[in-house]
């Protein structure tokens, strides 16, 4: 009798740190894995970061800011991004806007468009 049923294999696929790879077969595993290409790690990247802020959001751990700058870093240096001007950015917005220092929180109706 022929079975109806269909067994689906879902692959998961996350971007990790480099010697992720070498730690695992340094602990016996034999890990699946390939390098993203230019585009590709764009986008892994982005992700990565919102990745690691979920866990930092439900954690509350520090090492996860780590794990987000050092994503950011990635994506600037992939971006070939000058880090001068991205201070510059950041500081421009900073005088603008102002920082988050002062924890106000906008009501959502009033919230829109505003970061």
């Amino acid at each position: 009798m022929q079975s109806d049923k269909k067994w689906v294999i879902l692959l998961a696929e996350k971007l990790v740190r480099d010697k992720i790879p070498d730690i695992i077969r340094e602990n016996g595993g034999n890990p699946r894995v390939r390098v993203a290409g230019p585009d590709e790690l764009e986008v892994l990247l982005r992700e990565k970061i919102v990745e690691e802020a979920k866990e930092f959001l439900f954690s509350g751990d520090t090492e996860e800011l780590v794990d987000i700058q050092e994503a950011i870093d990635a994506l600037l240096r992939l971006r070939k991004a000058d880090t001068a001007l991205i201070e510059l950015q950041r500081h421009s917005k900073l005088l603008a806007r102002g920082g988050f220092t002062k924890g106000y929180v906008l009501s959502s109706e009033e919230a829109e468009g505003y970061e």
